[in-house]
């Protein structure tokens, strides 16, 4: 989770996946007193906000096409967790690519927040995502190896098949502004939090542009047939398999140990011949 103040594995029968991997602390961006006074509004004391992403890349093999230094197609991207639209809350997100790239320092003003291109070759991307002014001034840098090819090496390549390699995090805002979290509630990007006892905001203001009311969600996506699902209830199950993966582990290894001890103790006794 990233915490604003300073990934599950699924399986698709449709693609060659490397699981995501979850990260174990979410990213929590710090409290800024400068933007406090940019954006004046009272304050929630003890309140967070939690906007949960993800972020990775899908990478096509070009088949036939495929030339020394270009031998796939990949997109890099950053989405809301179930495909939301993460521009209420990302103004932008700057991509930077390995330096034998042209212009490698790639910036996305508007969502969906993707890079596509072109290479032979895995490297690791940093990526920094910039917030709307009343969300956060400081922005959070992610870092993706860029996946290319299967972990299997024994699988065949396919051009319909693509490695898809993506990872689950949580941004959280501690002590948002009222104008802030009026302006998000209701919007599905947002985990709401609970709200302190007699507190009540505003009415969401109605948007009365039809062109804005798609949320420029990634739900058509051409790529979203790919994308992963994370959810709760999946990483819940994976800690429960896991967890039985490890008692299974160290009741067979108390057995070894108790069977050990036994013939010990059989040696111990035996008379000396």
């Amino acid at each position: 989770m990233l915490n604003t103040s300073s990934s599950k594995n699924h399986d698709q029968d449709q693609s060659q996946l490397s699981g995501p991997t979850p990260n174990s602390h979410p990213i929590k961006m710090g409290k800024s007193e400068d933007n406090d006074k940019k954006n004046s509004g009272k304050k929630l004391k003890d309140v967070e906000i939690s906007v949960p992403i993800v972020y990775g890349n899908v990478s096509f093999w070009l088949g036939k096409k495929a030339s020394e230094y270009q031998s796939h197609k990949w997109t890099i991207y950053v989405r809301g967790a179930s495909n939301e639209d993460l521009g209420v809350i990302v103004k932008r997100v700057v991509f930077q690519l390995h330096t034998s790239f042209n212009n490698p320092t790639r910036i996305v003003d508007a969502p969906p927040f993707e890079l596509s291109e072109a290479g032979w070759g895995e490297f690791e991307i940093a990526i920094t995502l910039y917030f709307h002014s009343d969300v956060c001034d400081k922005p959070v840098n992610l870092y993706h190896q860029l996946r290319l090819y299967p972990d299997d090496e024994s699988s065949s390549y396919s051009t319909k098949k693509p490695v898809v390699v993506e990872f689950y995090d949580e941004v959280v805002f501690p002590d948002p502004s009222e104008a802030f979290l009026a302006r998000l509630q209701n919007h599905p990007v947002v985990n709401m939090p609970r709200l302190p006892a007699g507190l009540t905001l505003p009415p969401p203001i109605p948007i009365e542009d039809a062109s804005k009311r798609r949320r420029g969600d990634t739900k058509d996506n051409p790529l979203s047939q790919w994308f992963l699902n994370f959810s709760e209830a999946d990483e819940l199950l994976q800690l429960a398999a896991a967890r039985q993966q490890v008692q299974a582990h160290i009741s067979k290894l108390k057995r070894q140990i108790s069977l050990i001890d036994g013939q010990h103790k059989q040696l111990k006794s035996s008379p000396d011949q």
